[in-house]
């Protein structure tokens, strides 16, 4: 992974808001390369990070590219009105990220059928695209499991976050996670929820849970990200029970790197947002060079060992 570069992108882009153009006649210019990018939310500073970059580095790069950017609100039907719309405008290709599978899949595939190029970023659909560029969710669940199972001796009470129901990111991340608890029979998930990547409702869920189990009953949290597992901490902090709790997250942000730092998080597993290649990997299909059907990114496990390297090199 590139970070260094990763975070002077990041620096270029966060000064600006994104611009999100409604989509209408006219919404490309005529006399350049035409890239859609429909967004499945931005309520979330993964989504700022991934769509912020890749913009930032089409208008530093990129002079002959007219990219247009749409806000699926999370809300699947939204996304798939903005992608029928950029559709009706005839890009070269189609940058998608998609909310769920089965929601947008209909819509990509129409997307593909009519010549339009398509590159998927984190989350896939259940249909044949161009290109998808993310990492792999599976071993980052898998490799969450280990090392709890390594911190609490295979053994233990586990609360699970989970993401957006029927995204692809949120079923690995979970398959990942129990696959891997299977081989430590004594160490078991006790309840677990659909937070949607928001810290909000993982704050809510988590202020039922310490109500539910008490002290010495839970030993552990695994959130599918970041602002779940800080949201985790909020609640378990504020109930006096952070120090008998084990804490992990999936992202990589500033903020979780931070808590790892301070001993409050006890791990984070990155998960790169995918830009500058979302970008780079359209552009190129646009000028017709060849591309894999799929691109994987790395994933680091940042730990109370080597967390204080990793300060800064977030999003």
């Amino acid at each position: 992974m590139e970070l260094t570069r990763r975070r002077t992108l990041t620096l270029m882009a966060s000064a600006a808001a994104i611009p999100l153009i409604g989509i209408g006649r006219r919404a490309f210019a005529d006399d350049k390369i035409k890239i859609g990018f429909s967004q499945c939310t931005l309520n979330h500073p993964w989504r700022v990070a991934q769509t912020n970059v890749n913009k930032a580095y089409a208008d530093a790069n990129l002079k002959d590219v007219e990219l247009v950017i749409t806000d699926g609100n999370n809300d699947s039907g939204k996304q798939v009105s903005d992608i029928e719309n950029l559709i009706a405008q005839g890009p070269k290709v189609l940058i998608v990220s998609p909310l769920t599978a089965d929601a947008l899949t209909p819509i990509v595939k129409q997307a593909m059928e009519s010549g339009i190029a398509v590159v998927t970023l984190d989350r896939k659909v259940n249909t044949k695209v161009t290109c998808h560029i993310g990492a792999l969710n599976l071993p980052i669940g898998a490799a969450a499991a280990a090392f709890l199972a390594k911190k609490l001796g295979n053994k233990g009470a586990i609360i699970e976050l989970q993401g957006t129901a029927g995204a692809s990111a949120t079923t690995d991340r979970n398959k990942g996670f129990v696959d891997e608890l299977a081989k430590t029979p004594d160490l078991k998930i006790v309840a677990t929820q659909n937070c949607d990547y928001t810290r909000d409702k993982a704050v809510k869920f988590m202020e039922d849970m310490v109500q539910r189990f008490g002290e010495g009953e839970i030993q552990a949290v695994y959130a599918h990200n970041d602002e779940m597992a800080l949201g985790a901490i909020q609640i378990l902090e504020g109930a006096g029970r952070l120090k008998d709790v084990l804490v992990i997250g999936i992202d990589g942000q500033n903020n979780a790197i931070d808590a790892v730092a301070a001993g409050k998080l006890a791990a984070t597993f990155t998960y790169p947002y995918v830009a500058p290649e979302g970008i780079e990997y359209a552009y190129k299909i646009a000028k017709g060079e060849s591309v894999p059907e799929e691109v994987l990114l790395e994933s680091v496990a940042i730990t109370a060992e080597n967390a204080k390297d990793m300060i800064g090199k977030g999003f």
